[in-house]
């Protein structure tokens, strides 16, 4: 019995690991994950069809027999399950449909299921992927999109619903649709494959809930694409395109270290780019947007020369800005080397349809060309703080936004000097804050997660302006160059990585001088937990508030009604200008 046995565990041993060796394989440390998707968009129809391969990478420390991937488009909003009928409200969503599920070393299916209300789907490995290995999964899906309501994409609609948050204090979620749908002859896919859930450790970051903050959240991944789409309808992604359309309208593009990949299809886009540091900065626009699409291109090309100089050089060898008809409330979109600015922002006035803009709104026209030039840096500085250096959006969110938007002022001040930037920091930072303020918000911590604020104003006045504003404190009181220092050396070591706050906080404390390293912490918690910024920024505006009629609860209008502005249009400048941009 005892030789029975001594001979059979071997023989049983063998048949074990050659079974997972079939199965998986060995890999660096650096390696990452990595995607091989096949898109075919059925443009006309509001669908897609796509099948991809995935290679995952384990590097838990602990041996895998499960993979989970996001279905980003099956999120909802309410507690209602993805449904398969066709229902007006379900129709109004995006949907992602999982055809099959197979291993690709020898094709066998494989076990899946859909979990956590349709946003998860669970892959059953045949063997455990053992810690430094890897194994690869062959995934077949197909998808629809809904067609948005182009008023729901104007400019008057984008400021009657910041006027509404405002002052109703409405409550505002990012929805699957902002980033998954046809509008105006534009296709965006912004998450429409799926996707490897965050594996932290041996943690699998499964739960996605809609917030007013972003939800996409990935580590990254090296992407082969191909898209093929009807004739005429121009294709631009994230990554960077490995030569023209075959003859069957097919398109290839590559991309390294990127935590997602977006579409955008339409017809009637163009495109013009620049080479600045090695990367190529492209902007995309409708073809009667040219004047205000160049524009973009100026920005971003400054913006990216500015970054690089500050931080270090992008992984990325294409950044794109681009226009898209994106939903009232929801003015920009960043992915990793695409980012998204709301078409209705996109305003020509030197045009002749501008006369078609209520009169209030064409008298901003300082405002909106500030506003746009101001996202344009913002969303540059994200592909630094967000994209390159990951974090999570949910739990962190004001790690990458206060990053980018003091960067943005650094893009001022590289550009006009420092008398501009200290008016744009007025402008844009502190005086949303005050606004806020002054329309009876609470001031409140800055460093919660995403789901705790109501809506993009709130958002703003509170995690992207005081988070900010620290980064102004400590520019001023560390000195420029060790700040710059510290940041320098916390993009490389956590490029392609996922930061918490606490690794910025470590960074600045080892550029600090011995005698200033309590400081840090005093100055992360002054602005990050305590609720100190009517006494840091400015308080409310006694006046402003009295105009606005704020104690006599007054509501604007409702966007489909004809005095919407007019009521307020007593209530000055200062009220339109921080109304009157891209949050």
């Amino acid at each position: 019995m005892r030789r029975l046995t001594t001979i059979a565990l071997p023989f049983c041993f063998l048949f074990v690991w050659c079974g997972a060796a079939a199965a998986q394989t060995s890999v660096g440390p650096a390696e990452r994950h990595h995607y091989k998707i096949d898109f075919k968009l059925d443009f006309d129809r509001l669908s897609y069809t796509g099948a991809e391969t995935v290679r995952w990478v384990n590097h838990g420390e602990k041996p895998s027999s499960v993979i989970y991937f996001h279905l980003y488009p099956n999120l909802r909003t309410g507690d209602q399950p993805v449904s398969g009928n066709s229902s007006t409200a379900e129709a109004d969503e995006p949907r992602i449909e999982i055809l099959e599920v197979r291993a690709a070393v020898d094709n066998s299916a494989l076990f899946s299921a859909l979990d956590d209300q349709g946003t998860t789907l669970r892959v059953n490995l045949r063997e455990p992927v053992a810690p430094g290995s890897a194994t690869e999964v062959l995934i077949k899906f197909k998808g629809t999109v809904p067609e948005i309501d182009r008023d729901e994409t104007s400019l008057t609609t984008h400021v009657v619903k910041q006027v509404s948050a405002a002052l109703r204090s409405d409550r505002e979620t990012r929805r699957a649709r902002d980033i998954n749908f046809r509008c105006r002859g534009i296709m965006l896919l912004g998450a429409a494959y799926p996707t490897l859930v965050v594996h932290d450790g041996d943690e699998w970051r499964r739960k996605v809930e809609p917030s007013v903050g972003d939800f996409v959240f990935n580590e990254a991944a090296d992407y082969e694409v191909t898209v093929t789409a009807a004739s005429g309808v121009e294709v631009f992604t994230s990554g960077v395109e490995a030569g023209p359309r075959n003859e069957k309208n097919t398109q290839n593009f590559t991309a390294n270290a990127l935590r997602d990949f977006a579409i955008l299809a339409g017809r009637g886009l163009r495109s013009e780019h620049t080479e600045i540091e090695g990367v190529n900065v492209r902007s995309i626009y409708f073809a009667e947007h040219e004047r205000v699409g160049k524009r973009a291109l100026g920005v971003a090309a400054n913006a990216l020369r500015t970054f690089t100089k500050l931080f270090g050089p992008l992984p990325f060898k294409q950044v794109s800005i681009a226009e898209a008809p994106l939903v009232a409330g929801l003015g920009s979109s960043e992915f990793s080397g695409l980012n998204v600015i709301a078409s209705a922002f996109y305003v020509d006035f030197d045009s002749p349809a501008i006369r078609n803009l209520p009169e209030i709104i064409r008298e901003q026209r300082p405002s909106v060309e500030e506003s746009l030039e101001w996202t344009v840096a913002h969303l540059v500085a994200h592909q630094w703080w967000g994209a390159a250096v990951g974090n999570d959006p949910a739990r962190e969110p004001v790690l990458d936004e206060a990053l980018s938007c003091w960067s943005s002022l650094l893009y001022y001040k590289a550009m006009y000097g420092p008398e501009k930037a200290a008016a744009v920091l007025d402008d844009q930072v502190r005086g949303v804050y005050r606004m806020y303020r002054t329309f009876g918000g609470d001031d409140m911590d800055a460093n919660r997660p995403s789901r705790e604020y109501r809506n993009t104003f709130q958002y703003a006045a509170i995690v992207t302006a005081k988070g900010a504003l620290m980064f102004v404190d400590l520019q001023s009181s560390l000195g420029e160059e060790k700040v710059f220092a510290a940041l320098r050396k916390y993009y490389q070591a956590n490029l392609y990585e996922i930061a918490q706050l606490e690794d910025l906080r470590i960074a600045l404390v080892a550029e600090a001088p011995v005698e200033q390293r309590r400081m840090i912490g005093r100055t992360f918690t002054r602005w990050l937990t305590a609720k100190r910024g009517d006494e840091d920024i400015a308080p409310p505006d006694a006046e402003l508030a009295t105009a606005l009629g704020i104690q006599a609860k007054q509501a604007p209008a409702r966007s489909g009604e004809k005095n919407a502005f007019t009521a307020l249009g007593r209530v000055g400048k200062f009220f339109w200008q921080q109304m009157t941009r891209i949050r």
